[in-house]
């Protein structure tokens, strides 16, 4: 089987987020598509489908541990894949694909891809997991509850920068992960962003996600409140770093990155 590897989030190899992408005529069984994953050990692998009859994709997505029900760096990913390197006879700047979080959109403006993904819901969490807090150290200003992940609001990107999170700590926290963010500031040699982020996710089996699309559909809609403006961007300050343009659209949000392809492979499985 063909498999891809490339860089997310980012204009450059090594930086971004690296996420394997596996194209599949028909669906491997699960514990097979969990054991390649665990075997690339990248935080995240992608298998896709397609049915040609309907130009329909239905995608998947898996870290090194468990399945996910979504991922944005890898669909990012997935769709310069079917974009730029397997065949493609679709919209010629857009696609569609089925997931486990419902229907998820992509499209293409010239070098950049753009994720149309449901936004999250946030509420105060007023009693927190005492690992949150322990393994962080650094007491946050505001802690929020997702779906799937908290949110803990710093003051400044500083702080974010210089959390040392106890990971045996926070891999007890009953969530997908946690992220940490702060306002963003101007940094030497690049431009501003209005928000940084570190996301954090033991639990799922990566200590700590170098650009987490899928934790931007819960800061924009909180950034977006706080700042009172609908088009954001963002910079996750993990070691290799990610930059993103965001927007706010109600109910749904726009995360837009671009990427790198860094290897084209053959696997073999069986």
């Amino acid at each position: 089987m063909r498999l891809y590897q490339l860089d997310a989030f980012t204009d450059r190899l090594f930086a971004g987020n690296p996420a394997a992408v596996c194209p599949l005529t028909e669906w491997l069984p699960d514990e097979t598509m969990q054991q390649i994953a665990a075997e690339n050990n990248l935080a995240e692998t992608a298998f896709y489908t397609h049915n040609p009859a309907t130009g329909r994709y239905h995608i998947r997505w898996f870290t090194p541990t468990v399945e996910v029900d979504l991922c944005g760096h890898a669909t990012l990913a997935t769709a310069y894949v079917i974009f730029s390197l397997e065949p493609f006879s679709g919209n010629v700047d857009e696609i569609y694909l089925d997931s486990r979080s419902g229907e998820l959109k992509v499209c293409r403006q010239g070098d950049w891809l753009v994720l149309d993904f449901p936004s999250d819901t946030l509420q105060r969490a007023n009693v927190q997991p005492p690992a949150l807090l322990s393994g962080l150290e650094q007491r946050p200003l505001e802690i929020y509850k997702g779906k799937s992940d908290y949110l803990l609001v710093y003051g400044s990107q500083a702080e974010i920068e210089n959390l040392n999170p106890n990971f045996r700590e926070l891999a007890s926290v009953p969530a997908r992960g946690v992220i940490v963010t702060a306002p963003g500031v101007d940094s030497p040699g690049e431009s501003g962003v209005d928000f940084v982020s570190r996301f954090f996710a033991p639990q799922s089996g990566v200590d700590e996600d170098p650009v987490t699309g899928s934790a931007h559909t819960t800061l924009i809609p909180y950034w977006a409140e706080r700042l009172g403006k609908t088009e954001l961007t963002a910079r996750q300050i993990s070691r290799r770093g990610g930059y993103l343009r965001c927007k706010h659209n109600g109910e749904r949000v726009d995360i837009a990155g671009q990427v790198k392809l860094y290897m084209t492979a053959d696997i073999h499985v069986g």
